[in-house]
């Protein structure tokens, strides 16, 4: 494959990019009413969801989409991850093209495949941030919710008024699943979809004790309480594994900077009696 039919594609993208901006602009500048010219960043997301109306979906991406809590759908996504690629693709046509050999081709193919992989790793990244903060609030959630259950309420309105004085992403979530049960949705599907926005273990373990407490009337507080307390033995064990991860790596730094530079002072100092 030539050089030419690399650069095809982004020659035609940016062949459409300028003629709908100066189309725009004649409309405006003879007077008619026509919309302002689309900016780059428009047009790129117009070409994103042209190219993902017909691309397959990623299995398992709303769930993700979800839990990360983002508040954008699925579509969404796949016009971002193909309107990155599309300016990757324009943003590298220029200098790859006065790279030599095959550089140039190494060029055209990496930079839309990282466009296109980069609103994933976003994904990801978020999912694991999110899930980070959740973990470290989930034993004290669960706590003021076996305190609000000790004095007499009920499950659902329990989960609300910790959430409704919670500061964390976890509260958050409880508060809006308390409000749609108050709007009028069925509480097993608040309880769905409390569990789908929150990637971290121990909130499937919650949702069950208040569907069985609202269920058969048992007792909520017993069972949030021991779910606290394995909560805390996670977060216990997470620390000890961190801990562990980190012990090599210390040895990495001493065993590569500390100990050269050791060496070397003693070298400096023996070096005038030799």
């Amino acid at each position: 494959m030539t050089r030419a039919e690399l650069l095809a594609p982004a020659a035609a993208i940016a062949l459409a990019a300028g003629i709908a901006e100066l189309a725009a602009a004649a409309a405006q500048w003879r007077g008619a009413s026509a919309p302002r010219p689309a900016s780059a960043g428009a047009v790129l997301a117009r070409a994103g969801r042209a190219l993902a109306a017909s691309a397959p979906v990623p299995p398992g991406l709303g769930a993700r989409l979800d839990a990360a809590g983002v508040g954008v759908g699925v579509a969404d996504v796949l016009a971002a991850r193909w309107g990155a690629a599309a300016a990757a693709i324009l943003a590298v046509a220029g200098p790859a093209a006065v790279l030599p050999g095959r550089l140039a081709l190494v060029v055209l193919i990496a930079a839309p495949a990282a466009g296109y992989l980069l609103p994933g790793w976003w994904l990801r990244r978020r999912l694991r941030t999110r899930g980070a903060a959740m973990a470290a609030e989930l034993a004290h959630v669960l706590d003021l919710v076996a305190v609000a259950a000790d004095a007499g309420l009920s499950p659902m309105r329990a989960l609300g008024e910790v959430g409704r004085r919670g500061r964390g992403a976890l509260a958050a979530e409880l508060r809006a699943a308390a409000t749609r049960a108050a709007l009028g949705a069925p509480h097993a599907d608040a309880l769905a979809q409390l569990v789908r926005r929150c990637p971290v273990e121990g909130v499937d373990a919650l949702v069950a004790a208040v569907a069985r407490a609202e269920r058969h009337g048992t007792p909520l507080a017993p069972g949030v309480r021991a779910l606290a307390v394995d909560a805390r033995a996670r977060a216990a064990q997470r620390l000890r594994d961190r801990a562990a991860r980190a012990a090599p790596k210390i040895q990495l730094v001493v065993a590569l900077l500390l100990v050269p530079a050791v060496m070397l002072l003693v070298a400096a100092a023996l070096a005038p009696g030799l």
